[in-house]
């Protein structure tokens, strides 16, 4: 079947979209964007998804190129032409098309660009040995709570992971701090069985996940502290996990050489993968595709 994508108005086939040459998402990354998971046709979180977009939207005063309910409607409409019943949903908000120029134009129509397409959700019969992490440095800018298109030290950072043989980068500011990794949340479990994340602050984006995982966890009684840890601290772990919207919650089991517990999914991670597992199965939790 042929992939269906929005773009500004008009549902186009997939392999016949384009954005014009001077919007200015291409040229200056001047654009913001959400990741939404579609599970049996439930989108899952979604108006937590759509909170943080309108919060990047006003950190970058780029206003909303349609009244939010319209926009639900055209995300369950490409989802319904994309016959999708597990995947995601990719929308996209630039400032528009208007002449190359650093500052902000003084008119512009936002760019709205929605595609969707199939992803593979774990159930707890998938073979997860858990994930190869390493470290690399922060180079990113300083404000990467707003879910921002300029994703280059991103790229990077996810594709000097691959040339090592790892499934993620987690980046260190010049305090050997953790701030997140190059699309995840980082966590890792001490050795007081404390359940360790960072704070929100400027240095790490508001993950829809990991509010979940932070809500089952309370839930469930597990010990959460939001904090930043070192790398060091996360090498001497027990467990580590990191999460997503698109990695879900994926176990840690080695960060750059050194093997984190015996080198498998430890009990806590699998514990809370199970109970996200259930969530994404909860149709209460999340908006059906009609």
């Amino acid at each position: 079947m042929s992939r269906v994508s929005y773009v500004n108005g008009r549902y186009y086939p997939h392999s016949r979209v384009s954005v014009h040459v001077e919007d200015r998402g291409y040229q200056f990354a001047d654009g913001v964007y959400e990741v939404i998971l579609i599970k049996n046709r439930y989108l899952v979180d979604e108006e937590p998804h759509l909170d943080r977009l309108n919060r990047s939207l006003q950190s970058l005063e780029i206003a909303w190129p349609m009244k939010q309910a319209s926009l639900k409607q055209v995300i369950k409409e490409i989802i319904n032409k994309n016959k999708l019943k597990d995947g995601i949903v990719y929308i996209q908000i630039t400032r528009g098309v208007a002449k190359r120029d650093h500052g902000f134009p003084k008119k512009s129509k936002p760019t709205l660009v929605i595609t969707a397409r199939p992803l593979s959700v774990p159930n707890l019969n998938t073979n997860n040995k858990g994930a190869k992490v390493i470290t690399i440095p922060d180079i990113r800018w300083r404000r990467c709570d707003i879910k921002s298109v300029s994703l280059l030290p991103n790229v990077l950072g996810k594709q000097a992971a691959r040339d090592q043989g790892a499934q993620e980068a987690w980046q260190f500011d010049e305090e050997g701090l953790v701030t997140e990794g190059t699309s995840t949340n980082a966590w890792m479990l001490d050795t007081d069985n404390n359940l360790i994340t960072r704070y929100l602050d400027e240095a790490i984006l508001s993950g829809v996940t990991r509010l979940t995982i932070m809500d089952i966890a309370r839930k469930e009684g597990i010990k959460l502290v939001e904090r930043p840890f070192t790398v060091d601290e996360a090498k001497k772990s027990k467990e580590a996990f990191f999460t997503s919207s698109t990695s879900f919650l994926t176990p840690v089991v080695q960060i750059d050489d050194v093997i984190i517990g015996n080198g498998a999914p430890g009990l806590l991670t699998t514990k809370l993968l199970a109970s996200y597992l259930r969530y994404l199965d909860s149709p209460k939790s999340n908006i059906l595709i009609n």
